[in-house]
């Protein structure tokens, strides 16, 4: 799942979960601390969720009680659910192909959400503030892997190699919104990222540039951010 503000995936949510009757069971694959799983549980679903990482599956367990959750690979899918879930993990994974394969194997429905691409959220100010803080982009190593599924017509072609059938690719808007100055940058300064560019130039330095690219983004003490999704509505063919 991508990070952000308490509440942001809800609209993505809502999408993943249009018309799924209450009762229909569901596999959330890559279902991190469960936050999709909670959302899901709460509209009377049953809910199966895997990830390979077990702190994340404890966590889950904690969290939404009602749910169960196992520790398993994302490309090894077992059993047979009315819809698969995959919530932002395919770019997490190591082989998006194969991923699509298995839960088009064990799913009724498939529904899958990646990103925008960068230029449709406004999370991408976060790379355009720290830029003068890193390395130039030529000198950066090359992201291993296929390049990310935010382009539609390549989503769409992935999905169909994988032996689905495309019924829709929607768009949707999630807000990430931040209370305060501290709840925007504050996150950052912790990232592998940002205390890259707060070791070369500060810490105060690096707050003050990402205050300066979100300043069109302030409302009243806090900010908002506007993201774009994508998911993909699909069953097997």
């Amino acid at each position: 799942m991508s990070e952000g503000p308490a509440g942001w995936g809800e609209p993505l949510y809502e999408r993943v979960l249009a018309g799924v009757p209450e009762g229909a069971s569901v596999l959330d694959v890559g279902c991190g601390p469960g936050v999709f799983a909670g959302f899901a549980t709460k509209r009377g679903l049953t809910v199966t969720g895997i990830d390979a990482d077990r702190s994340a599956v404890a966590a889950a367990r904690r969290e939404v009680p009602e749910a169960t959750f196992e520790i398993g690979d994302a490309h090894q899918l077992a059993g047979s659910y009315d819809l698969v879930a995959l919530v932002q993990v395919l770019a997490h994974v190591t082989n998006p192909l194969k991923v699509l394969k298995e839960a088009a194997r064990v799913g009724g429905l498939v529904r899958a959400t990646v990103w925008g691409r960068e230029e449709e959220s406004d999370v991408r100010l976060f790379g355009e503030a720290l830029a003068p803080f890193l390395p130039p982009r030529g000198a950066r190593r090359a992201p291993a892997g296929p390049p990310p599924l935010t382009e539609p017509d390549r989503f769409r072609k992935i999905a169909t190699t994988a032996g689905l059938q495309v019924v829709a690719l929607d768009e949707v808007e999630c807000r990430f919104d931040y209370p305060d100055e501290d709840a925007l940058v504050g996150p950052l300064l912790t990232s592998d990222i940002g205390r890259f560019a707060a070791n070369r130039a500060g810490p105060a330095a690096v707050r003050d540039a990402v205050l300066a690219a979100f300043a069109p983004r302030r409302q009243g003490d806090g900010y908002r951010l506007r993201n774009l999704f994508r998911v993909l509505d699909a069953r097997p063919a």
